[in-house]
Order: structure tokens, then C-alpha cells, then sequence
């Protein structure tokens, strides 16, 4: 049985053209009139999302995808300027996965890398989305703009991902199944350990046990570094009007590091933010019923 079968049984799978050769693994359940998509961060797949769906089906249609370069979506080699993993395109291929699902509005939800892609997705797209709900991330303008030996040490992929291309993916690849434990174990916070057990951890890891998902990992980082920092800097002089909620884990690096909700105050005209006790970065895992407690009143009046 796969992880699918065993944690999402409600769920039908299906790859998403959407342009350009790039398929993306998608997920639909539920029957809700109101759509939410969620999207999963680093180094993780939509199995991340295992403790919030059998709650999110009951109301809403939950389409759940893998990013471009990770999971079992499309890897495309990375263009000399990174621009096919701008957080732009990484945007428009969910917002395609989302037409041609038949919703032309609907709610975002994102962890980590997949917050990025939807703080990009508003900016480009804002009349198409209801709300959003970020987890776990301050702007990726700020965080370089700002780091220090703090946020270099613990984020310290940040600066490796963007090394050349070739030297970075083939130190991943030497031991895939002992980074992943490694990454997950220095980022869960103190309560959660038992909330990722083997057979998602080994899932994890024969997605990241490829070449083309390390290369599109490190792409995704350079083009932070990189072609997005150029496009973020315009749209840092205007206010974002789609409702935002922020999450934030107590414990982790961004919720040690920075004032969540005054580092994104500036760009968002209506807010609202809470940091989970007990919590370190994979909030969504760490503390599903945190987050079902602060999401569900956030999606019901923010209701289309």
C-alpha cells in the first residue's frame, strides 16, 4: 500500500499539464463548494498534509499538489538564470492545476517553500485568491536581506542549495535517507517526534534519493537568492489586499528569529497571526489541531 492509499483513501490522484512539458502530481478530495490548495515546503511532498485533510474534506474541495522539482511532479533542468523555478512560475503552475480543476478563486495554504510560492501567487494573482495562510515564513527578501550567524547556522541549506550547479545535489544524493533525518530532526520541535514515523520518513526520502529532486530543491533555493529578489523588491512598496494568516511555530527558527506579524505588517492590508506552543518549523505536523483550531475560523470569514 502506498502512503497515499494509507493516509489520503478520500483522495484521487492525477498529473496536471501544465505547460511547457511540466506535469504536476495533484491530489483532489472532498466536495466542498470552496476550493483550498495546499502546498508543502522543504524537504517534504503533499504528505505533510496527512493530519489536516480528514478535517478540511468535511467542508471544503482540497486539491494538494507537489511543487515543481520535488515529489513526484516534473523536474525540469534548471535555466542558466533560474527562472523556470521562480517562485512566479512555480505560482502559475498551481494556479493552471486550479483552472483546469475547474476553480477560478479559491483559498491557499502553504508551509515553508510552499508559502513562498503562494506570498508570489497573491502578488501575481490576488483576484483569484480568497485567502491565504502562511506557515512558518517572514519574506525571503528579508531573511537574506537580514541573516545572521543565528539564521546562517540553523537555515545553513539557504547558502549551500545555491552553490554551483552539480556540487550541492551530488553531496545530497551521497546519503539521502541521512539528510532527511537530519534535516526534520534539527527543525521538529521538542513534542512531535513520534508525528513522523517511517513510512513517511521513507517516503520523503525516495523522493529526495533522486537527482532531478535535489537539482530542483537547489534550483528552487538559487532562484530565491536570485531572480526573486529582483521580482519581490517593486511589489515591497504595496499592500497585499488578500486576508493573510499567519502560523508560526514557538519553538523554530523564524519564530525565535523574527516578530512574525511586524515583518509582514508592512505588505498585508488585513492580518492576523498566532505562534504555536510546543512548535518548532513543520507546524502543520507538529501541531495539526493548533493549526485546525486557528485555520477554520480564518476560512469561514473569508468565505467567497
Amino acid at each position: 500500500m502506498t502512503t497515499d492509499q494509507t493516509y489520503f483513501p478520500e483522495f484521487t490522484q492525477r498529473l496536471i499539464d501544465v505547460g511547457d512539458g511540466i506535469q504536476i502530481n495533484t491530489l483532489v478530495g472532498g466536495t466542498g463548494k470552496e476550493a483550498l490548495l495546499l502546498l508543502h515546503g522543504h524537504p517534504e511532498t503533499h504528505l505533510m498534509w496527512r493530519f489536516l485533510t480528514p478535517e478540511l474534506v468535511k467542508h471544503y474541495t482540497v486539491v494538494m499538489t507537489d511543487l515543481r522539482g520535488y515529489g513526484d511532479s516534473s523536474k525540469p533542468e534548471g535555466l542558466p538564470d533560474h527562472s523556470n523555478y521562480s517562485k512566479r512560475a512555480m505560482a502559475d503552475d498551481q494556479v493552471e492545476v486550479m483552472r483546469q480543476l475547474g476553480f477560478e478563486k479559491f483559498h491557499i495554504i502553504g508551509h515553508d517553500r510552499g508559502a513562498r510560492v503562494l506570498h508570489r501567487m497573491v502578488l501575481d494573482h490576488e483576484d483569484k485568491i480568497t485567502s491565504c495562510t502562511l506557515i512558518d515564513i517572514v519574506p525571503t527578501y528579508d531573511m537574506y536581506k537580514e541573516t545572521s550567524e543565528a539564521f546562517a547556522t540553523k537555515y545553513w541549506h539557504w547558502f549551500f542549495y545555491i552553490q554551483g550547479v552539480g556540487f550541492p545535489e551530488t553531496c545530497l544524493l551521497a546519503d539521502p535517507d541521512r539528510f532527511i533525518n537530519y534535516n526534520l530532526n534539527l527543525k521538529i520541535g521538542p513534542a512531535a517526534r513520534a508525528n513522523f514515523p517511517a513510512d513517511v520518513l521513507a517516503e520523503y526520502t525516495r523522493c529526495f534519493a533522486q537527482w532531478g529532486t535535489v537539482h530542483g530543491i537547489c534550483e528552487d533555493y538559487r532562484a530565491s537568492a536570485t531572480i526573486d529578489m529582483v521580482l519581490d523588491e517593486p511589489d515591497r512598496a504595496r499592500k497585499m489586499k488578500t486576508p493573510i494568516l499567519l502560523l508560526w511555530g514557538k519553538n523554530g527558527v523564524v519564530g525565535k528569529l523574527w516578530d512574525v506579524p511586524a515583518k509582514w505588517a508592512p505588505f498585508v492590508e488585513t492580518l492576523e497571526g498566532y505562534g504555536v506552543d510546543e512548535c518548532g518549523h513543520f507546524v502543520p505536523e507538529e501541531q495539526p489541531q493548533a493549526v485546525l483550531n486557528h485555520l477554520m475560523p480564518f476560512l469561514a470569514k473569508s468565505a467567497q
